[in-house]
């Protein structure tokens, strides 16, 4: 499961445009300092649509693209106040 998906199934205002296709910035998150590095490496795809993020941090990243790991438990991520839907949905 993603942090998306998560926050879809429990109500938690995610848009999540591209229903986690990694086509959008929708569901823009920034995680945790001490639990980035957990984190695998964004992939280059994933850098280019966090370009189009507001908001962007050195600890964003794309809820959709966040597996829930056991080494995740406690992480905390903050929603940026607003999100660009680049797909004009």
């Amino acid at each position: 499961m993603t942090i998306l998906q998560l926050a879809q199934e429990n109500g938690v205002e995610m848009e999540g445009a591209c229903e986690g296709n990694m086509a959008c910035s929708t569901c823009h998150v920034i995680v945790e300092k001490r639990f980035f590095p957990k984190l695998p490496t964004a992939s280059e795809y994933e850098e280019d649509m966090l370009d189009l993020a507001s908001g962007l941090r050195a600890t964003s990243r794309l809820g959709c693209q966040i597996v829930l790991e056991k080494e995740l438990d406690g992480m905390r991520l903050t929603l940026p106040k607003e999100s660009r839907n680049m797909l004009g949905l």
